[in-house]
């Protein structure tokens, strides 16, 4: 993988993906998209990690669509076009779908297309200098790939505002509707990702991952007949396998559980 591109590094069980474009201030373009899902692919695949850090070099965290990037699509078909848009709404797609926990460190400005990214993160953690917009009415645009993450993240309140008015808005903003889950110091930030990880990396591997996806399906459903039913599936599951037996054994037992013996962080 190109390593200007994108980082990706392995501590034991933590995966910790680096956008690496500080000098365009960490701008999407076609490569940077299909790494992206190529890279979480990737990891989606890999039983053994208990959490992905995603963040970026530099002072952005991701200032949306590369300048470049953009006068080569100004050009672009109306079917060029849509190939070019479903590619990034696969890859966020791709990271919205894995199973492995995503804390996202946002350490610096996020606009347009990287609200998208921070959005499929499962918890974030912002920097309370960071600044957030989504420009794209300004342009002429619309947040259409990213919309389905990022109304979910901050709700259909916030996101009517910010949507159509195309203003910046801060931390304690975010912190506000939702989207950001916590707000620190600069200098603070590995600190709070660091708990944040070894939070995820506590509990046990299937479970957490169960939880990801338990938020995932029933976020939004009526609470009918046939989801009671299958939310009464699912713990019955969970109990009679072995990581649940272990956990509410260890638990009786007044002892850790055999997957904090055996983590590696």
């Amino acid at each position: 993988m190109n390593e200007t591109t994108l980082q990706i590094e392995r501590d034991g069980a933590v995966a910790r993906v680096w956008l690496n474009r500080p000098d365009v201030r960490n701008a999407f373009n076609d490569g940077v998209i299909a790494e992206l899902r190529a890279a979480f692919e990737t990891l989606s695949a890999d039983t053994t990690f208990r959490a992905i850090v995603l963040g970026a070099r530099g002072k952005a965290f991701c200032a949306g669509a590369d300048l470049s990037w953009m006068r080569t699509m100004a050009g672009y078909s109306w079917e060029q076009n849509k190939a070019d848009a479903q590619a990034l709404a696969e890859m966020l797609w791709t990271l919205y779908r894995c199973p492995v926990p995503i804390v996202g460190r946002v350490q610096g400005d996020c606009y347009a297309g990287g609200l998208g990214l921070a959005a499929v993160c499962d918890v974030l953690v912002v920097a309370d200098t960071v600044q957030f917009c989504l420009s794209e009415a300004r342009l002429g645009l619309l947040p259409a790939t990213i919309s389905p993450y990022v109304v979910r993240a901050m709700g259909e309140q916030a996101a009517r505002r910010y949507f159509v008015t195309a203003e910046r808005f801060g931390a304690a903003e975010a912190r506000a509707c939702g989207f950001a889950h916590e707000v620190c110091a600069p200098e603070a930030i590995d600190a709070v990702v660091g708990r944040l990880v070894e939070a995820n990396v506590a509990n046990a591997p299937l479970a957490t991952r169960a939880c990801k996806r338990l938020v995932r399906d029933v976020a939004g459903r009526e609470i009918s007949a046939e989801l009671r039913a299958d939310t009464a599936r699912r713990i019955a599951d969970i109990r009679v396998g072995a990581e649940g037996r272990e956990g509410i054994q260890s638990f009786l037992d007044k002892r850790k559980p055999a997957w904090q013996n055996d983590q590696k962080t």
